[in-house]
């Protein structure tokens, strides 16, 4: 172990309130001693592993001390003998910048997050302008989602949040101008729900421009007749021009569960700022199928018929396939503002949550917490890094729940959120790969060793930092931004690397890079007011929508009115499963 540098209980002597009551002017120099630790450790990649540890008790040693700190200048006012602090106006400025909100090391990785981002826009406006994304080492654009801008509209918010309002501008004269619906093309259903409608609605939500929203219900339109089935579950792709849908020869005739039961956020958005319910009705209708036949362990296969609404025998996963199903029935009911008309959401979430517990396993012999996969009665040692969002949703859950529950789910998010990290950090480049094996005495093996930039685990790591205050997995998210900065950052943009035990890199920049990585470990490093838990809500795609109250039983009604046999019979997580 590294050495100590300083003794927490003899720097505790110096913060004693009669200390200060005597002393006035030594809180000013312990302020500056404890910001010129934090600017003395900053740079931990300059220090070896074993003293990181001991680095971020420091911090944290810091951080507790300017809280108290400034509990001890609350406490003086009134007292005759603080009047010298107060007058002091250099020294009241300087403390007031300092704050546990927005501390130098935040701001600085913040920017570095923000420089990444200018980076990666660049290279996509300079060589794969208006297509979906961008191939970097061979400098081109590719329409990956039949030509919609994918990039670009998954890009707005981002830019939006940092505050680069020129590239925002031109994202936006592009879309005026260029993005056109009427395509004579086949798209996923769900990948143009969640990257071209979610970014076009939370665009709307963060600068109220409304071309925005008339681009959305444009898109929502060409897209509904996905829905139109005798069970109201969706076929998974569609012809925007002309309505055709259907579902892949390889999922012979099936939808799947995450395509299908995630483009509730989205729909319903859309609804509550056009004032038309159809959007939400045809969403919504999904759900109650979902609910009449709801299995005990809230758990439901990855395929399921959408002419008869039954579910063949299939994997259950938290992974690919599954994930965004149970990640939208906990979001529907924080976006509804967890009002009555939204209950029924949160009850089918808890009751998929008691399913969740049964899947959870203990690596041997380091005991690491994994999510299992489930095949008929079987029970599989495999998880996919897609996986990794379930810590930060069921952090995200646990304030539902009573103070015990409460507890037992946070523990149990923070369990999973250290596995995760160690996907990344059980590597030669610290970059994980897409799917993980347990097997007796091998702890974690990787399985499927490419990594295409997903935002997982820094997703569970924003909001278990939100939601506890815990600086540790701000650090755990700078490890991974380094990693992505040491292997993915070439001259043109960012790419993934095809295997991370070697090193060996991709030609793809995803756009969910840019959409959903960048922007967790930006708001990781932001102000918890940027953004706040209590205002928006993420879609699964990292859109921020705006949270509204709902209160609408006579919707319920008017879903249920709907007619049962439709007048025509009109993917796949494309970027997230299949490999580039």
């Amino acid at each position: 172990m590294a050495k100590k540098l300083y003794s927490s209980s003899s720097i505790w002597r110096y913060i004693q309130p009669r200390y200060y009551i005597k002393r006035p002017k030594r809180l000013a120099l312990l302020f500056l001693f404890c910001i010129s630790l934090t600017w003395l450790f900053y740079d931990r990649q300059s220090l070896n592993r074993d003293h990181q540890e001991d680095i971020l008790r420091l911090k944290e040693e810091v951080t507790r001390l300017q809280n108290t700190l400034q509990e001890i200048k609350t406490n003086m006012k009134g007292s005759a003998e603080t009047k010298s602090v107060q007058n002091d106006e250099k020294f009241s400025t300087f403390t007031e910048s300092i704050s546990i909100e927005d501390d130098p090391i935040s701001i600085q990785r913040r920017e570095k997050v923000k420089d990444a981002m200018l980076h990666a826009w660049t290279s996509y406006e300079k060589y794969a302008w208006g297509m979906d994304e961008l191939k970097p080492e061979t400098k081109i654009g590719v329409d990956s989602f039949g030509g919609l801008g994918a990039t670009l509209v998954d890009s707005l918010d981002t830019l939006h949040i940092m505050g680069l309002d020129a590239q925002f501008k031109r994202a936006r004269e592009w879309i005026a101008k260029s993005l056109d619906f009427n395509k004579n093309i086949e798209v996923s259903v769900f990948e143009t729900t969640i990257r071209v409608l979610g970014g076009l609605l939370s665009a709307y939500d963060l600068s109220d421009d409304e071309l925005f929203l008339e681009k959305a219900r444009d898109l929502a339109d060409k897209l509904l007749p996905a829905w139109n089935t005798p069970s109201g579950i969706p076929f998974n792709r569609i012809n925007l021009a002309y309505g055709n849908a259907n579902n892949p020869s390889w999922q012979a005739g099936n939808s799947i569960l995450a395509d299908s039961g995630s483009e509730q956020l989205e729909f319903i958005a859309l609804s509550q700022r056009t004032k038309d319910l159809k959007y939400q009705q045809k969403v919504e209708k999904v759900i109650k199928e979902f609910q009449r036949n709801f299995p005990e362990d809230g758990l439901i296969p990855i395929y399921i018929n959408p002419l008869t609404g039954t579910l063949p025998s299939g994997t259950i996963t938290f992974g690919a396939m599954g994930d965004s199903f149970y990640e939208y029935l906990l979001k529907a009911w924080i976006q509804g503002n967890k009002t009555e008309a939204v209950k029924f959401y949160r009850e089918m979430w808890e009751t998929s949550m008691k399913g969740l517990e049964s899947l959870i396993k203990k690596s041997t012999p380091s005991s690491f917490t994994y999510i299992a996969e489930k095949l008929g009665n079987e029970l599989y040692a495999k998880m996919d890094e897609l996986a990794c969002f379930v810590p930060g949703m069921v952090a995200l859950g646990s304030s539902g729940y009573g103070p015990g529950e409460a507890g037992k789910f946070m523990s149990l998010a923070e369990e999973l959120a250290w596995t995760c990290y160690n996907f990344y950090q059980s590597t030669p480049t610290k970059l994980a790969g897409e799917n993980y094996f347990f097997r007796d005495e091998e702890d974690m093996t990787v399985g499927t060793s490419w990594n295409i930039q997903r935002p997982e685990t820094i997703e569970s790591l924003f909001y278990l930092w939100r939601l506890t205050g815990n600086r540790t997995y701000q650090e755990w998210g700078w490890d991974i931004f380094q990693a992505f900065e040491n292997n993915s950052r070439i001259e043109a943009g960012y790419v993934g690397l095809r295997d991370v035990t070697t090193g060996e890199k991709d030609n793809m920049m995803q756009s969910f890079f840019l959409a959903e990585t960048l922007k967790y470990l930006y708001l990781m490093f932001s102000p918890p007011s940027v953004i706040s838990l209590d205002e928006w809500v993420f879609n699964t795609e990292a859109h921020p929508l705006k949270i509204l109250s709902r209160n609408d039983h006579h919707e319920e009604l008017r879903v249920d009115q709907e007619e049962k046999f439709p007048r025509h019979l009109h993917g796949r997580k494309e970027g997230r499963l299949n490999y580039k």
